[in-house]
């Protein structure tokens, strides 16, 4: 492939992501998604909503130059100008670019998926290197961490491509190989086979230029233990999707972030046993784990003391409840646009199970999500940092992007305001990156990294998936064209 030699020009996550990417690295695969590529632009008259958290402010003009945002002053009609786009946004609002912090590149093959989700083994994680990357950028996405991969070698090119210009995507934070121990079943995994062995895994992956890892289900503690040791050694960061050990064991040992909410804690199962998964692998924690009890508020107290992020993960889930299948405001579980990236044969899975009798669907599934949803309000109101992001890989119609939506308005369901919900999904995962200073917000001085929608997401959150451009680095992106590329493709490559 004539781009493979532009990789040499990458430099480490640290350092390639310090200034924004210029216009005039952007390769012709990449040109023909850009609708505005001029070095200066400006947004007239839109609404901003800064990622802070802050009341948004009206009728501003957001001033744009060499991918940085070089100013924001009260609305004003500009003359036109060579080398100057300038755009009218009145009725639009923007908002930083979302970072997706559980963002998979694959989908989750489930061979013979039947109504109730029951599926013939083995399942299987195919890379969806060319779609889900177009999927993510359209809908928002600008910088994304894959939070568990098969393939990191894949990723990592595909990093690299991203910023060599000649391939479009977010900006991407590479996650390992899965870090799991004995027990795992699924082919694509590694179990590792002792402490020397995880640390010995981190090293190697970490030497080849991934920048963040994830620890999995059947992890021991030892085990843990040596592969957060490596990864702290190295400056990186890890996450866990757990079930052997504990959300105050993983603290106490040293994560720095836990996956999927509160789901996946097992410390109050009553088979739980050391280094071992338990059968309800969470469930019967959570069910049981009331907001305010005293166990609750001991595991957020040793949470927020050892300064662990949680990652709200709530779309699967909600996909299992037929109850939430149409909103107060009466907007559809899957919008047309998800529907046709699709391929035929997941569209049609997707369909059947969302239509099923609610009979058939999970029992307590509502229950626990709503507990889990209350749970990150206690955590958030305590002073953790919450983190978003779908976990996107098809189970449920849940897809890349479209889940990113989902999450943010789910986020609202669960009783955060919409300005909130947006902080969680965009300057959160900055600061949990350490790249606070560059993105996450609205500020002169950032790099223009932006999401248009129309409406007012501030008023009402479904308005964010109303995204007329994406801007990364200062480029403004075609979201039509993007998504056309991808039609009938997620689920295939």
């Amino acid at each position: 492939m004539l781009w493979m030699p532009l990789f040499c020009l990458v430099a480490l996550w640290q350092a390639e992501f310090a200034n924004a990417q210029r216009i005039d690295v952007l390769g012709p695969l990449v040109r023909k998604y850009v609708q505005v590529s001029s070095p200066k632009a400006v947004l007239e008259h839109v609404q901003v909503i800064d990622g802070t958290g802050a009341t948004p402010s009206p009728d501003q003009n957001i001033y744009i130059e060499d991918g940085k945002i070089s100013a924001i002053s009260p609305g004003a009609d500009l003359a036109s100008s060579q080398g100057t786009t300038i755009i009218d946004l009145r009725g639009y609002s923007v908002m930083p670019g979302i970072i997706g912090m559980h963002d998979p590149l694959y989908y989750l093959a489930r061979p013979n998926l039947a109504a109730d989700r029951s599926f013939d083994a083995p399942a299987l994680f195919l890379p969806m290197s060319f779609s889900a990357p177009r999927l993510y950028l359209a809908n928002g996405v600008t910088t994304m961490r894959t939070a568990g991969g098969v393939d990191p070698y894949t990723d990592l090119k595909l990093k690299r491509g991203i910023e060599s210009g000649v391939l479009p995507g977010p900006h991407l934070d590479v996650t390992g190989a899965y870090l799991d121990g004995s027990g795992n079943q699924n082919l694509q995994m590694q179990e590792l086979s002792g402490p020397e062995d995880a640390g010995q895994t981190v090293a190697y992956w970490a030497d080849r230029g991934v920048t963040s890892f994830k620890a999995y289900a059947h992890l021991t503690r030892a085990e843990l233990s040596a592969a957060v040791k490596e990864a702290h050694k190295r400056g990186l960061k890890i996450t866990g999707h757990l079930c052997s050990i504990t959300y105050e064991e993983a603290a106490e040992i040293g994560i720095d972030n836990l996956e999927h909410g509160f789901f996946v804690n097992t410390q109050l199962d009553p088979d739980k046993k050391p280094d071992s998964c338990t059968a309800s692998a969470g469930d019967y924690t959570l069910e049981h784990m009331r907001p305010g009890s005293d166990e609750a508020n001991r595991l957020i107290a040793t949470l927020i003391k050892h300064h662990v992020a949680i990652t709200s993960t709530l779309p699967g889930t909600a996909s299992s409840v037929p109850e939430l299948e149409k909103t107060a405001d009466g907007r559809p579980p899957l919008r047309p646009a998800a529907l046709k990236a699709m391929t035929p044969a997941l569209r049609e899975a997707v369909l059947y199970g969302r239509n099923r009798v609610p009979s058939q669907s999970t029992p307590g599934n509502a229950f626990l999500l709503r507990r889990d949803m209350d749970l990150e309000r206690a955590f958030v109101a305590a002073g953790g940092l919450l983190l978003a992001g779908p976990d996107g890989n098809g189970i449920g119609g849940v897809i890349p992007g479209f889940g990113d939506h989902t999450e943010i308005e789910l986020l609202v369901d669960a009783g955060f305001t919409p300005v909130q919900a947006i902080r969680i999904a965009t300057l959160n995962g900055a600061i949990f990156l350490g790249r606070e200073d560059h993105i996450g917000s609205i500020a002169p001085g950032k790099n223009a990294d932006l999401v248009v929608v129309k409406g007012d997401p501030a008023a009402r959150i479904a308005d964010i998936e109303n995204v007329a451009i994406v801007f990364k680095d200062g480029v403004g992106y075609d979201v039509n064209k993007l998504l056309d590329s991808v039609k009938d493709r997620f689920g295939e490559y």
